[in-house]
């Protein structure tokens, strides 16, 4: 077997609203979800044994402290598909991860290297033709949506995708002050705070410029976001610090945070901002949104 190789892209929501809650105590939501150039890495490399497969190993930025063990994600998405592989499951490879996404953080990194690794793996074992969403469905809520990587309108739980509005050319600035922020934790300062469920939001089918994105999302929030900058005030100062550069057409947190973002109309004026937030300490990422029929992997 040949090394294969692709990206997981950090998963961003421009919107995120709390719409019901099911019996089971799991949110609905509707959010609209796209896709920055910022990456993690997957490699599927040839294993010198049996004994050697699918062995999960992790390194880059974000990586200490990972489990690398059956537990984790990549490991999970594997062996659901190797379930089904038959025959061609015994080919065996080496699992290796580069880290480059923040842990937590609001930017469904985990999610997203889960869906690579089935990508990588269906790849590996010839089941190009397999619908892959059923299996993505059983490792996270997350992680349909990063099987495409294009934007989507994500509603249920996240399991109902249906395609996002056609985007213009943007950029985007990705800033995290370095915290990890659970999820069910912000989920449940949210339900403590009494907010009312939201309606579906209206949508168009394309926007011709940032101005018109920003006009939309202007309409929109993030449910979620109070909660969590009442929990971690940093949140708030990334926010403030993102919508003062100049060019940010809006500022908000992603997900559940503590990630935030920024939009912009060009690419040097989205560095620009970066390189500023990066001298308060802070991981951050400028880039344009990533177009899945680009992708050279």
């Amino acid at each position: 077997m040949n090394t294969l190789e692709t990206f997981a892209h950090a998963k961003i929501n421009l919107f995120l609203h709390v719409t019901a809650r099911r019996p089971n105590g799991y949110h609905e939501l509707d959010s609209l979800a796209v896709f920055a150039a910022a990456a993690d890495r997957l490699r599927l490399v040839p294993a010198m044994a049996e004994s050697d497969g699918a062995r999960l190993s992790i390194s880059g930025p974000f990586g200490a402290g990972l489990e690398d063990g059956p537990g984790n994600l990549v490991s999970r998405a594997i062996d659901l598909l190797r379930n089904d592989a038959g025959a061609r499951g015994s080919r065996v490879f080496g699992i290796e991860l580069d880290k480059r996404l923040p842990v937590a953080s609001g930017i469904g990194g985990g999610s997203a290297d889960a869906a690579a690794a089935l990508r990588l793996a269906a790849t590996a074992w010839d089941m190009a033709h397999v619908d892959l969403t059923p299996y993505a469905e059983k490792l996270g809520a997350d992680v349909p949506v990063c099987l495409a990587q294009r934007p989507a309108r994500m509603q249920g739980i996240g399991e109902v995708l249906t395609p996002g509005p056609i985007m213009p050319r943007l950029s985007m600035v990705l800033a995290n002050p370095g915290i990890a922020v659970p999820t069910p934790e912000v989920f449940g300062l949210w339900k403590q705070s009494g907010a009312a469920f939201r309606d579906i939001t209206t949508l168009p089918a394309e926007w011709h410029d940032l101005t018109a994105v920003v006009d939309t999302l202007r309409h929109t929030t993030n449910d979620l976001q109070s909660v969590a900058v009442a929990r971690y005030p940093v949140i708030g100062t990334v926010i403030e610090a993102l919508g003062a550069q100049p060019g940010c057409a809006l500022a908000r947190m992603s997900g559940s945070g503590a990630t935030c973002f920024g939009l912009f109309a060009t690419r040097d004026a989205a560095e620009t901002a970066a390189f500023h937030l990066a001298r308060e300490g802070w991981w951050t990422h400028a880039g344009p949104l990533y177009d899945p029929g680009c992708d050279p992997s």
